[in-house]
């Protein structure tokens, strides 16, 4: 494994922004496709993968979603070609024979344990999430992820019928430059971090 370029590092992390603002242009379903293609290869703790996605692109889903953004989010919302609303399922462990055959006893493990699977649900599909965006970001396209949502709303009328709840949603596409904010501070290492 070798160290990627600075470009790639570049697009990916160093001059990549959170987009508020995007140009009027599609996002194609084989971009989706190739997003959840990356994204799903990324680590989960026994291989969970709880992610789940709806892709918001038509105008009437868009209108479904819009009442429950907070105001600060619904424009830029609104324009963007898609909106992924990111959920967790918190039923992930039925999955558990298919994605880790090898120990049998995988979904007894959670099964009744109601702390375990809320932590193990969050923490793997918000991880999830950030490998969506660096995906996403990885083809040539922007994101801008928001948590201003009503997540009980978007729950009824996005995931009814179903164990997913919302995490976060991620709007998709090519971002206006004229909508980029100033980059904000970051801490330094020590600041944040210690070798010990």
């Amino acid at each position: 494994m070798t160290k990627i370029d600075d470009a790639a590092l570049r697009q990916l992390f160093l001059d990549a922004r959170t987009q508020n603002k995007w140009l009027p242009k599609d996002v194609t379903d084989a971009q989706l496709r190739e997003i959840v293609d990356i994204m799903k290869m990324g680590p989960t703790s026994m291989n969970t993968q709880p992610m789940r996605i709806v892709f918001v692109r038509s105008q009437a889903a868009k209108e479904r979603l819009k009442p429950l953004l907070t105001p600060g989010n619904q424009e830029k919302t609104m324009s963007a070609p898609v909106c992924a609303i990111l959920g967790n399922d918190m039923k992930f462990y039925e999955h558990l024979p298919k994605v880790f055959p090898h120990k049998a006893d995988a979904k007894a493990m959670y099964e009744g344990k109601e702390a375990m699977i809320q932590g193990t649900a969050f923490r793997n599909g918000t991880l999830q999430g950030a490998y969506f965006m660096i995906a996403a970001r990885a083809i040539g396209l922007d994101v801008g992820a928001m948590s201003g949502v009503n997540l009980d709303g978007v729950d009824a009328a996005f995931w009814a019928g179903t164990s997913v709840k919302t995490n976060f949603l991620c709007s998709v596409g090519y971002g206006d430059p004229t909508g980029v904010m100033g980059r904000l501070p970051r801490f330094e290492f020590d600041e944040i971090a210690k070798v010990v």
